[in-house]
């Protein structure tokens, strides 16, 4: 059955690349999606059938024999990649669903251009990559899909290649994810230096007693589980667009509204997050780099929730809040809460695909505009839309009832409520300097991301319409296929938490996870966040509620005091408009002093070098010498007898003399 689900958008993606002018545009938009569909519905058997007691793995054919280096292609059915295959096919199945309504008539295209089974074919590409990545068995295998999620993304990010804003987005997404995946790559050899195997077994087997061990890198003796651990955390904050390696992600806005949902929903982003948790038994014996994934998961929340606190795109404003919500997933994993973060991982995937597909909804019945300080009002235009985002907004901003767990057993929330609880919570938990730091900054990160999500909510639905009149005129509902997607994710971000918090995070959890996650003897914390201080479950809603009642002041309320608060502190808002300057800070500390020395190099060493010495060799100099010795050649045989008397008295004449 996982075979199928693993192959089936691979066939799709070959039928609609490749086949389209046999078949047409539609038929294959048809075919590739009704791949992913049957994919969608057979991970959510394995996931609700399969009892993940023990670790299944089914060979599928050897792939790379070398020398000591032996790997096969295998899948790795557990708990973590049954919980994943159930994110990526669902998701992909709804973003193909809802591509149908809005890839239709795209404004970046003539009537008479092809597109459709292109995009269509990358998104089932994409998807097919992403299956690779979560269901392989050793690293070879990982990084196979690993990449391929990075070419996919880089195609779905520029697939308005005609736009120069595009192409330069995915240049960047695809540059910055390289710096990730060199120490990914690096970890890797590392592993195999280490274990003489890549076989994730092998490895997780020897952790112990490599925690022990010392190898030499760069010049320096290291703690050989410490510096695999941090190699290959290296690779998850390039692909997760954490703190420092998190440029990408806004700019790759600029692909197709389908496309941000499926890479920043569920997907390409999370692929991180999944490393670490199946990396578990690594990191339980490595906990200098478990503080690192702690302290930049937990700062990358706060930074992405300010960022995000003043941003006008709707789009943007939704992408930094997927770098902030997988800020919350890497500080669970690093303080040893994996469960709490692969369940956040799987709710996340629900709400924020629904306010992505959400966006789009508002873009398309706007025209494509994106910008909220161009709406208002739209509650009575798109009042489908607007109810289904309000949904995601709840599931986000952590709306539920407090100490519900302790008081009836039973957690009552939105999904978002009881996965990001969780992850604060098990913060505390953990006691340590680490976990009490991550516990705060995620304390004030709930607080920015509930206000600027209502700000969202408030500045698009309420008030007057403050953009073109014929657009607010002209604003519609999107189509059914649209729309329907969206009723799915609402219903997840609604019930699945309740539904599945037991299994993750409740005390049925060390039996769904079983073998696919490591604790160590020591790691207390699925149990204790239980019993954290009453003042400490609370704090996250009192959070959420302050947040919103500041987004209701300043944007129904009193309109104009967000304009004035900015006005007074003109510096602290430029600070974060301009997204802590990072990428001003990078282009002046890096990109310019590569530029620099790409320059020194072409003027020195192309121009001067290769055109000026070595050419002026080459077109002046031989030919010259050529010209000289065919001179010598006049055909005259006593030319040639005397030149072989002067050589010989000249032979003779050396050999004379001692």
């Amino acid at each position: 059955m996982v075979i199928t689900v693993l192959f089936l958008p691979l066939l799709g993606a070959i039928i609609a690349g490749f086949f389209h002018p046999i078949f047409g545009e539609k038929m294959v938009k048809f075919f590739a999606s009704s791949c992913v569909f049957v994919g969608a519905i057979l991970s959510w058997t394995i996931f609700l059938v399969t009892d993940f007691s023990t670790v299944e793995k089914i060979h599928l054919f050897n792939w790379i024999s070398s020398g000591h280096l032996n790997v096969a292609w295998a899948i790795r059915l557990d708990a973590l990649t049954s919980i994943m295959l159930v994110v990526v096919c669902s998701v992909s199945f709804l973003v193909h669903l809802y591509s149908f309504g809005y890839m239709k008539a795209d404004h970046n295209w003539k009537q008479s251009e092809k597109y459709e089974a292109r995009f269509f074919s990358y998104l089932s590409f994409f998807t097919f990559a992403m299956l690779a990545l979560i269901t392989s068995d050793n690293f070879l295998q990982m990084f196979f899909g690993w990449e391929g999620v990075g070419v996919a993304s880089y195609l779905l990010i520029g697939f308005y290649y005609k736009k120069p804003s595009a192409n330069a987005a995915a240049i960047k997404a695809f540059v910055v994810n390289r710096i990730g995946d060199f120490g990914f790559i690096l970890g890797i050899f590392c592993v195999f230096i280490s274990t003489g195997s890549l076989y994730f077994d092998d490895l997780f087997v020897q952790a112990e007693s490599l925690a022990d061990e010392t190898i030499q890198f760069v010049g320096f003796k290291l703690n050989t589980i410490e510096l695999i651990a941090v190699l290959l955390f290296i690779g998850a904050m390039g692909k997760s667009a954490q703190l420092f390696l998190h440029t990408w992600l806004p700019d790759a806005m600029e692909g197709p509204t389908p496309v941000s949902a499926l890479i920043h929903a569920a997907t390409m982003v999370t692929a991180g997050v999944f490393l670490v948790c199946r990396m578990s038994p690594v990191m339980e014996f490595a906990p200098s780099a478990s503080a690192a994934v702690t302290v930049i998961g937990a700062s990358t929340a706060l930074f992405a929730a300010s960022v995000g606190l003043v941003q006008n795109d709707i789009k943007r404003i939704i992408a930094y809040s997927t770098c902030s919500q997988l800020g919350y997933m890497f500080a669970a994993a690093g303080v040893g809460f994996y469960q709490a973060a692969m369940f956040h991982l799987f709710t996340h995937a629900f709400f924020k695909a629904l306010l992505f597909l959400g966006a789009g909804s508002v873009i398309h019945g706007m025209h494509h505009e994106q910008d909220i300080r161009a709406f208002g009002g739209l509650r009575k235009k798109l009042p489908v839309t607007f109810v289904l985002m309000l949904v995601g907004t709840l599931a986000i901003t952590g709306v539920g009832i407090p100490l519900s767990y302790d008081l009836f057993h039973y957690s009552i929330g939105f999904s978002g409520f009881l996965s990001k609880d969780a992850i604060i919570e098990g913060a505390y938990a953990a006691n340590s300097s680490s976990g009490l730091f991550a516990f705060w900054a995620l304390i004030i990160a709930a607080l920015f991301t509930s206000f600027y999500s209502w700000r969202l909510i408030f500045l698009t639905f309420y008030g007057e319409f403050r953009g073109k009149n014929d657009d607010f005129l002209n604003a519609h509902e999107p189509e059914t296929t649209m729309l329907l997607p969206l009723l799915i994710l609402a219903i997840g971000s609604i019930f699945s938490g309740m539904i599945f918090y037991n299994s993750f995070v409740g005390s049925e959890a060390n039996d769904f996870f079983h073998d696919a996650i490591f604790n160590h003897q020591n790691n207390y914390i699925l149990k204790d966040f239980h019993y954290v201080p009453a003042w400490v479950k609370i704090l996250p809603f009192f959070a959420m509620l302050l947040g919103f009642f500041l987004a209701f002041n300043f944007y129904v309320m009193n309109t104009k005091a967000a304009s004035k608060l900015a006005a007074q502190h003109f510096g602290l808002y430029q600070f974060l408009y301009n997204k802590w300057f990072f990428d001003e800070l990078f282009q002046l500390l890096i990109v310019k002093p590569v530029l620099k020395i790409a320059d020194i190099f072409w003027r020195w060493g192309d121009e001067r070098f290769i055109d000026g010495f070595i050419n002026r060799l080459s077109l002046v100099v031989i030919p010259k010498l050529t010209s000289f010795y065919a001179r010598l050649q006049s055909g005259f045989l006593f030319h040639y007898a005397f030149g072989m008397i002067i050589g010989t008295t000249l032979i003779i004449t050396w050999f004379s003399f001692p």
